[in-house]
């Protein structure tokens, strides 16, 4: 079964980007490519735990199990040696992305306390965004009288958008909670990646 957030993208993103953006070519209308998601708990002082934690909570939440990251140098002061696993990370494609997107939209953000929108400023500038998350508990996977720790993370969405522009299109039209933009037209994202590319050219 395709997953619900695939399909409007096939039947209303697609089509609205096409005709906003005058795409001559199918293939240039932007889509999600992956959805890259790290965690890191350095200074966490029992690591073997953590490390068994986060990957058991970020497997929940994802759908799919984490890898572990280690450090490439040692910090006496956090008596870090090199080795030592510092965080994990996992990349989603496909259907496993699309559900945890969609999951995130429609349940996850908003369940956050005082929740007010996701800021429309966290693009590269290469169409990719990136959103951090400070409390995992959030996620309807994670039973929270079974949580051992608060876990925090970040994740980027990863398009083949070439603009802000673009990718802010992409992610608004597929209801992304973005928080309500100022009245000044130059904070606009448009304008803001429109002066980015000027700047760049």
């Amino acid at each position: 079964m395709t997953p619900a957030l695939l399909t409007h993208y096939k039947e209303k993103v697609f089509p609205a980007l096409q005709e906003k953006f005058e795409y001559k070519n199918v293939h240039e209308v932007p889509t999600i490519e992956k959805v890259a998601l790290n965690c890191g708990f350095g200074k966490a002082d029992d690591r073997k735990a953590a490390t068994e934690a986060v990957i058991e909570d970020i497997g929940k939440i994802t759908g799919q199990r984490p890898v572990p990251t280690y450090a490439k140098n040692a910090i006496s002061n956090f008596k870090l040696r090199t080795g030592d696993v510092i965080g994990a990370r996992v990349t989603l494609r496909n259907r496993i992305m699309w559900e945890f997107l969609d999951r995130f939209i429609n349940v996850a953000a908003p369940t956050i306390r005082d929740f007010r929108g996701l800021s429309f400023k966290s693009f590269d500038g290469r169409g990719n965004y990136t959103c951090g998350i400070s409390d995992h508990t959030i996620f309807p996977e994670i039973e929270l009288d079974k949580v051992k720790r608060q876990i925090g993370f970040d994740f980027t969405i990863v398009t083949t958008a070439k603009t802000n522009e673009e990718a802010f299109e992409l992610l608004n039209l597929m209801n992304w909670p973005f928080r309500k933009p100022p009245a000044k037209k130059e904070e606009q994202p448009g304008a803001e990646a429109a002066a980015t590319e000027e700047a760049a050219a």
